[in-house]
């Protein structure tokens, strides 16, 4: 029997509580001190397969602005979203461009595309 703990702070909404999950064997056996179900599903998610958004900026030419904020259409994986970084480090769109526009179609082969965040003439 190893019984494990975890401190997890929720990020979900403002309250941000803190519970703890155990687990056993890599099996969730508690879940303890959030306050709402959504807190109580991000703990489980965070300790099994923790997902995040991605929000940065690609290069855009020929724009009012030098830079494009996007964001992930859907969270990905925490462990690419670096990976993911990277490459769109190297991605440069030629102005215009609208708001909600597919930057860049699935990501690391992750199924998720990328989208502009704002319209840049």
């Amino acid at each position: 029997m190893n019984l494990t703990e975890r401190q997890i702070n929720c990020i979900v909404c403002p309250m941000s509580c803190e519970g703890i999950v155990q687990f056993e064997n890599g099996q969730i056996k508690t879940v303890t001190g959030f306050s709402c179900q959504r807190g109580m599903d991000y703990a489980r998610e965070e300790v099994t397969a923790p997902q995040r958004t991605l929000t940065t900026t690609v290069r855009v030419t020929g724009g009012e602005m030098p830079l494009l904020p996007v964001i992930s259409e859907h969270t990905l994986p925490k462990d690419k979203i670096l990976p993911s970084a990277r490459c769109l480090s190297t991605v440069t769109v030629s102005a215009p461009i609208i708001e909600g526009d597919v930057i860049y179609q699935n990501i690391l082969n992750l199924g998720v595309n990328i989208i502009a965040t704002r319209s840049i003439r």
